[in-house]
């Protein structure tokens, strides 16, 4: 990890990144893409270190909201449990009456539960959780660095369980490694079992370009011997690479979660995102 000093820590949508950089070793991470200008290795954490202090002061500045993280960098890495500073954050939006959301794959997020419980109660928060398979051993194979998961849906049950709504993301779907039936129904059970209320899928596949394209190619080799090769000739250097099982999938899952109430429109789900209950958190900021 390296620290740095950042000249502001909310982009003007309210979404705030914390680290820069991921250990998680997800094999298709699309945050490695040189698109991004990441100038330091990947795994080699950026710590914006006057975070804090920065977004105390955003935060008086502007109107009560939702505050999002998680989109470029999961902010429940392994250093956040030494570092604090996505603990920190909540004590700082829940004392200002914003609300919070964000996008994880970690269990860690459970050690904030009391704070995401207060968040909630006075204004809103809402948790999202990344779900690609529901093998746990294939899992460990494309996350490796992270919790399984079958703990991954216990964590959404407990926040279920204290009111806390959650939405999916489902996704990346790998072509020839996670594309299939068995997969895509029982990801949506664990979703209609844990009352999630929104899922996001933009179809069933993933994407690819320089950065995160070798990355993936060199698991691929030492994972799925030969599965490279069938890449390269389907898809050549596409960004988008769909699974051809896709029109099905896309089907299955639209008309199952339709059928529980489960948005998947995905206008719908950020609206239910960062919809804020302006009125009732005014009267509880005092």
């Amino acid at each position: 990890m390296h620290y740095v000093n950042s000249k502001s820590i909310l982009s003007p949508k309210n979404g705030m990144n914390l680290y820069r950089g991921c250990t998680h070793g997800c094999i298709y991470c699309d945050s490695r893409s040189e698109v991004y200008g990441m100038n330091h290795k990947f795994e080699d954490i950026e710590v914006k270190r006057n975070s804090l202090e920065l977004l105390k002061k955003e935060l008086l500045k502007r109107p009560p909201a939702m505050i999002g993280t998680g989109a470029m960098t999961d902010p429940y890495i392994p250093l956040e449990s030494r570092l604090e500073y996505v603990r920190k954050s909540l004590k700082l939006i829940y004392r200002y009456g914003f609300g919070f959301t964000c996008i994880t794959k970690s269990d860690l997020i459970l050690r904030d539960l009391d704070l995401l419980e207060k968040i909630n109660e006075k204004s809103r928060a809402v948790v999202q959780m990344t779900i690609t398979t529901a093998d746990d051993e294939l899992c460990k194979v494309i996350e490796p660095n992270v919790c399984p998961t079958s703990r991954r849906v216990e964590v959404l049950k407990t926040l279920d369980e204290v009111g806390i709504p959650t939405v999916v993301w489902l996704c990346p779907i790998l072509p020839y490694i996670n594309d299939t039936e068995e997969n895509i129904n029982s990801i949506l059970d664990y979703c209609i079992d844990t009352n999630v209320r929104g899922i996001f899928c933009f179809q069933m596949g993933l994407t690819l370009r320089k950065g995160n394209r070798e990355y993936f190619y060199r698991n691929l080799d030492k994972h799925f011997p030969g599965l490279k090769e069938t890449y390269i000739k389907e898809f050549g250097n596409d960004y988008e690479i769909p699974s051809p099982n896709n029109d099905l999938l896309m089907r299955i899952f639209k008309r199952r979660a339709r059928k529980h109430g489960i948005l998947t429109e995905f206008g719908d789900v950020f609206e239910f995102l960062y919809e804020f209950p302006s009125k009732s958190v005014q009267s509880k900021l005092i």
